[in-house]
């Protein structure tokens, strides 16, 4: 993490906290090899655990579910399961597809808030277990790299956002037909007739396209822009509680860590939950656009 014979400057821990946990060096901001794909491996090992955790929860609960007196859990579950759905009825009115996306707009909350919740763990609690078990098999500390927020990174953000334009896809094909959705392409927004028709397609399908690209990426920055900046705030934090371990009055600014860290932590409740749920929002928004004629 810093050179040998001294601690990290305040810029060097934030950076070796940036990094990930890759099958090799990425080199430059980006990596669009097919040959030798950049995997981040932290971020894909933390978002299949919490799915799994995710999901083995609900399905605990749904097996143990009685029509009696619910338990707390049961009775949570069913709060959330009565949210979504009272949601996906407001905006996508055919049952059919009510049914398979209602439960894709469950998942999507559960599975974001867990990974989301991940920031409220201590900073350097799991890179530190990480590096001990790096060093412990021969490797560098310095260099074992773990970040713990999926929803922290952008890849993970655009992959779900992507996959929701994937089920739009679909939705407009099975609703509309490919024949109806492609020619609502060519068509929509202007809706022009005769000559101008043919003038304004071109013009309508640009748009289009505009508008999926432009609500896929806005769908996965909202979420990895507010998780990003929580997570250095926590970065942030921790330094503080690190400078004042090093300064003099080390004890007034040991008691500005613990309550700073605190009050954010609480208000950080907050904003894992809201982003969740504005996530499962615009799924359900998009997904009942694609059910509409234009």
């Amino acid at each position: 993490m810093a050179a040998e014979g001294h601690g990290p400057t305040p810029g060097e821990y934030i950076q070796h906290h940036l990094q990930h946990f890759q099958n090799r060096a990425q080199e430059g901001l980006a990596n669009f090899s097919l040959s030798e794909p950049v995997l981040k491996l932290d971020s894909l090992f933390w978002a299949i655990v919490l799915g799994v955790i995710g999901c083995f929860f609900l399905w605990r609960i749904a097996k143990a579910a009685t029509s009696g007196v619910p338990g707390r859990a049961q009775a949570f579950v069913e709060m959330m399961v009565e949210l979504v759905d009272t949601q996906a009825k407001g905006i996508i009115h055919n049952e059919a597809s009510r049914r398979a996306i209602a439960p894709l707009a469950l998942t999507a909350f559960v599975w974001i808030f867990l990974m989301n919740a991940m920031d409220l763990l201590p900073v350097d609690l799991i890179p530190r277990i990480w590096e001990g078990i790096y060093a412990a098999n021969g490797g560098d500390p310095h260099h074992a790299y773990m970040r713990v927020v999926p929803t922290a990174d952008l890849s993970v953000t655009l992959g779900l956002a992507i996959t929701v334009l994937l089920a739009r896809i679909y939705y407009n094909i099975k609703i509309k037909g490919l024949g109806g959705w492609i020619k609502e392409l060519f068509s929509a927004p202007f809706h022009a007739h005769g000559f101008m028709a043919v003038v304004l397609a071109p013009v309508n399908l640009i748009m289009q396209i505009i508008e999926f690209t432009a609500n896929t990426i806005s769908h996965g920055m909202r979420l990895f822009g507010n998780m990003f900046a929580g997570e250095l705030v926590f970065m942030l934090i921790a330094l503080l509680g690190g400078a004042a371990a090093l300064s003099l009055g080390g004890a007034l600014l040991f008691a500005g860590h613990v309550i700073a860290g605190t009050i954010w932590a609480i208000f950080h409740i907050l904003i894992i939950t809201l982003q969740a749920f504005i996530f499962m929002m615009l799924t359900l928004v998009y997904l009942g656009q694609a059910h509409d004629k234009h």
